[in-house]
């Protein structure tokens, strides 16, 4: 069996030095970065197609960084680690995850220190870089097909991702690789079509908080001369919203606008559930209800669904899809 490696830097703290803290150019950090790799495994280490911070990483950043995955299949690579920072990091493996499927052999992950010292010239006395990269090429050889997220000696599948501390070491929850989780199995083969209609995707995601529900009403009216191809409500609980005559009302006006409209949960763990009376509301105002495994996840769906398909009805249709 070909066990070679693909490592793929596509920037972040992990390739940063100086201080306060810059990326260090790619040309100059994959050769300092080959010299911490095991010697006994095939690695070849490649630079990402767009190399910048994470905060700044949009869908089609992920989706040129599939594309490269996808060319070097091509050429004989099936096991893939991924550098990326963590800022969207989730967002990142869970993209991955929706669109290579079980194709492949792929593990993302990063670091809440640099691996270089400030100047640059040797490793950092304190990092959790080098820890973080080896259980990443540890897994990728181990684990069956899919994707996955490794961060702070833990591996959990990508699509339950969900970064719980901003600077902690320990900074990522999910479930653990050798769970089952349902499997999304259509892989979409990445064309430059894709990137660009990517570009034009427009999200909202509102958190509620408690306000009066007229209060609710109008800001859904302030969106509907302008309204984006998505609006997610993120209700509390399971899934709990308290509406109107008048908040249906103009959710309809939305979607007539196209604007699909999906009730998901603020709470990160454990999903949605429409038992209560009070969701009696969603087969009325026809709204979709979230079955993603987590916030990330969810937008990996939104956009998968939203590249395969040209209407906001066809995206409606094709939601609840069972897998094949």
């Amino acid at each position: 069996m070909n066990k070679k490696i693909a490592l793929i830097y596509m920037g972040g703290t992990f390739g940063c030095v100086g201080e306060p803290l810059a990326p260090m150019p790619e040309t100059e950090f994959l050769p300092r970065l080959q010299l911490v790799l095991p010697a006994h495994l095939k690695i070849e280490c490649f630079k990402a197609p767009n190399i910048k911070d994470s905060s700044a990483c949009t869908a089609s950043d992920w989706l040129a960084l599939i594309q490269q995955i996808q060319s070097l299949q091509l050429q004989n690579f099936q096991h893939f680690v991924i550098i990326h920072g963590t800022d969207t990091l989730s967002y990142a493996a869970a993209t991955l995850s929706r669109f290579l499927a079980e194709s492949c052999h792929v593990v993302i992950t990063g670091s809440q220190y640099p691996l270089l010292n400030i100047s640059g010239e040797n490793t950092r006395e304190f990092t959790d870089a080098i820890d973080n990269l080896n259980t990443a090429l540890d897994a990728v050889l181990k684990l069956p097909v899919g994707v996955y997220l490794s961060f702070f000696h833990q591996v959990i599948h990508a699509r339950t991702a969900l970064k719980t501390h901003s600077t902690a070491l320990d900074a990522f929850r999910g479930q653990i690789a050798d769970q089952e989780i349902p499997i999304d199995p259509q892989v979409i083969n990445v064309q430059l079509s894709h990137l660009e209609k990517a570009k034009t995707l427009n999200i909202i995601n509102w958190m509620m908080l408690p306000i009066e529900q007229e209060q609710l009403a109008h800001n859904l009216g302030l969106i509907l001369s302008k309204p984006p191809h998505f609006l997610i409500i993120q209700a509390y609980g399971v899934g709990n919203l308290a509406v109107n005559d008048h908040i249906v009302e103009k959710i309809k006006a939305l979607q007539l606008k196209g604007c699909q409209v999906i009730l998901s949960t603020q709470v990160p763990l454990g999903g949605m559930d429409q038992r209560y009376a009070v969701s009696q509301w969603i087969k009325d105002a026809k709204i979709l209800v979230s079955d993603a495994l987590s916030q990330a996840d969810l937008y990996a769906k939104i956009l998968k669904i939203y590249l395969q398909y040209p209407t906001s009805e066809q995206w409606y249709d094709h939601w609840y899809d069972l897998p094949e």
